[in-house]
């Protein structure tokens, strides 16, 4: 299980829908490294002038490559994220995440990033059962 869902949320769930800031704060105590990892990126992207900021350097472990994978191949979780913070993800690899200002989805940075040319030369063989 990917999220430590407690008692009430699942109660709200199931009488219809939930406060997003209710799921986000789900996320942050069940995920907390791939929460950090996103809101450090956020706020580095908000105090900055660049185009994206992003993270090279991998989870310390398997757990928290984990909860970096979850997020991030969630829908819901992600675009959570993505509106709790302000910005638009981006992913490549095991943990090599990047932060884009929303209206960026549409710039040549972004879709660089997301390219599948990049995908490939963003590879190594330490990542290959990542």
């Amino acid at each position: 299980m990917s999220l430590d869902v407690s008692p009430k949320l699942l109660a709200e769930a199931e009488q219809g829908d939930i406060r997003e800031e209710d799921f986000v704060d789900t996320v942050r105590t069940s995920l907390p490294y791939a929460y950090d990892l996103v809101a450090s990126l956020a706020t580095e992207l908000r105090d900055g002038n660049a185009e994206f900021t992003d993270n090279q350097t991998p989870p310390p472990s398997e757990r928290e490559r984990g909860q970096l994978l979850r997020a991030l191949a969630s829908d819901a979780i992600r675009g959570s994220l993505e509106r709790h913070f302000g910005i638009a993800l981006a992913f490549q690899n095991c943990h090599r995440v990047a932060a884009f200002r929303p209206q960026s989805r549409d710039v040549e940075t972004y879709g660089r990033f997301t390219s599948v040319r990049s995908q490939v030369l963003n590879q190594s063989p330490e990542f290959r059962d990542c």
